[in-house]
């Protein structure tokens, strides 16, 4: 890659003002990363992704009845192990039902050619990764990876899947907020041990039985919240 292409996306204010409309390269793109990215990143942050190359389609995870709505003559038949956690490019795409998380992130839906995939920014892709199973096991896969790698300290697990995420560590204040967050949700799985549950069992993915199943549950939510960051899905 070309040292133009690496350059991050922030400016000095004597920069912007010399050249605003960046005619000279000065600093590079700024722009929310495509549907299939953000995906892999996700499930490569949470040690998931199957690097698998070449083979048949896969059909990872998408809402119950979808296709049987839309296209009343077919069952989507979900695959399961590796398959649901192999690379985007791997995806079986249907031209009448796109993956529905994939077209929230204005994914093309292979209905018309297109020269330039559109970028927006909408609630319902926070909402996606807040909530979509494929991003909830993920986010508690990156929790099960912290504990296990950083030992009982909750700062250092923030702090771990922080980097992981993200490639630099958190500053205090942000070190605080999500300290502060993981003391509420675990004060919160502890009192409902029935909601810790129905969280860590997301996805196909082995919980790890040995974990306290509270404290898994409240740094998956922070996990969550990491992974839900601007700085995140976005190309600086």
């Amino acid at each position: 890659m070309s040292a133009a292409y690496r350059q991050a996306s922030s400016a000095s204010p004597q920069l912007r003002q010399r050249d605003p409309a960046n005619r000279l390269l000065a600093r590079g793109p700024r722009f929310r990363l495509s549907a299939q990215v953000i995906r892999d990143q996700a499930l490569a942050i949470a040690g998931l992704l199957v690097e698998k190359t070449g083979g048949p389609s896969v059909r990872p995870y998408q809402p119950e009845g979808l296709w049987t709505e839309i296209a009343s003559d077919t069952d989507y038949n979900q695959s399961h192990g590796d398959g649901l956690y192999r690379r985007s490019l791997y995806t079986y795409w249907k031209r009448t039902v796109s993956p529905p998380t994939m077209a929230n992130f204005d994914a093309s839906s292979r209905e018309t050619c297109i020269v330039r995939l559109p970028r927006t920014n909408t609630p319902l892709q926070a909402l996606t990764l807040l909530n979509d199973v494929t991003y909830v096991e993920a986010a508690r896969a990156l929790a099960q990876r912290v504990i296990r790698e950083a030992g009982d300290s909750p700062q250092a697990r923030i702090a771990l899947a922080f980097e992981l995420a993200t490639s630099r560590r958190p500053t205090p204040a942000e070190q605080k907020v999500l300290l502060a967050g993981y003391g509420h949700q675990l004060e919160r799985f502890r009192a409902s041990p029935a909601d810790a549950k129905r969280l860590i069992e997301a996805g196909e993915s082995k919980v790890d039985a040995s974990l306290d199943a509270a404290e898994l549950a409240a740094q998956t939510v922070i996990a969550s919240v990491i992974v839900n960051l601007d700085e995140v899905v976005t190309r600086e």
